[in-house]
């Protein structure tokens, strides 16, 4: 079965810029392709265990027609697709949705996925969707408002008591990468940027549930689970961290010489005696029903 991946114009994605060792003091941007290639290739493979505890649940596989809301570069699709389900798509970011027609591709080439202008109504495919995750909803990618409306669009496309996934940050005491993440916060802090719009904030108790509650949606059940960061060394890390998009108002501020500087100085903590850096998080998910 062949993927369907569309462009779709959503909130700021991470969908939760690339660049070298801490200090170097790259030119940014790097280019909108290798900040994709990062996420791809280091930062996406941070929420497997996120992916696959939801599917898990849902018992997601044969039979299942879903629809990834800020599909990024499309593991997670990829992994659903390798449990047997019908997937489809839709991000904001052309570059990383190169890379999942890529991955997607039953040929290796991005003929096989089709990628459409418009809204979430392009993506619908022969079928209702029976399954649609946003797995990057709450305090890394998205505001509030935007992801409401593209809920609400999608869960138009879908079967009726259809379940929908919303995924965000645990409790901020029981992640590690809060501590790192609030240096995007303080060093967008200066007046015009508006970071509470575009990056990441500690995650309330209820957003999920109230994300769904706006959405229309019908709450069904919610579940934790570990999703560690770790990175090869400490350069890997600010790569990948910068990739999420989070850090990117603080790029708009400040030289990208200090954004690396302050952020491997924030990752010190967590580089372990091999030179790895670990950082223990905690994701909840939040399973949510069509009306």
């Amino acid at each position: 079965m062949s993927p369907t991946l569309v462009r779709h114009q959503l909130p700021a994605s991470a969908s939760l810029p690339g660049g070298g060792l801490p200090g170097e003091g790259l030119p940014d941007p790097v280019g909108p392709r290798a900040r994709a290639r990062d996420w791809a290739e280091i930062q996406e493979r941070m929420l497997v265990p996120l992916y696959e505890a939801a599917y898990d649940r849902l018992g997601i596989g044969a039979g299942t027609r879903l629809l990834g809301l800020g599909c990024g570069a499309g593991l997670a699709l990829l992994l659903a697709a390798a449990r047997g389900a019908q997937v489809s798509g839709v991000d904001e970011d052309e570059s990383r949705l190169e890379l999942a027609r890529e991955r997607l591709s039953p040929e290796g080439g991005p003929q096989a996925a089709a990628l459409v202008s418009g809204a979430p109504s392009a993506a619908s495919g022969r079928a209702p969707f029976n399954v649609i995750t946003a797995f990057h909803p709450s305090g890394c990618v998205s505001t509030a408002e935007g992801l409401t409306a593209s809920l609400a669009a999608a869960a138009s496309l879908a079967e009726r008591g259809s379940a929908v996934v919303l995924g965000g940050w645990g409790p901020v005491e029981r992640c590690a990468t809060a501590g790192v993440l609030r240096v995007a916060r303080r060093l967008a802090d200066s007046p015009g940027c508006d970071v509470g719009s575009t990056g990441w904030r500690p995650s309330g108790r209820d957003d999920l549930e109230d994300l769904a509650d706006r959405a229309g949606l019908v709450i069904d059940g919610s579940g934790r689970v570990a999703c560690p960061f770790g990175y090869a060394d400490p350069a890997s890390a600010v790569r990948g961290l910068l990739s999420t998009g989070v850090f990117d108002a603080a790029l708009e501020v400040t030289e990208r010489r200090q954004v690396e500087k302050e952020l491997g100085e924030a990752l010190h903590p967590y580089q372990r005696a091999d030179g790895t850096v670990w950082m223990p998080n905690v994701f909840r998910y939040l399973i949510a029903r069509t009306r």
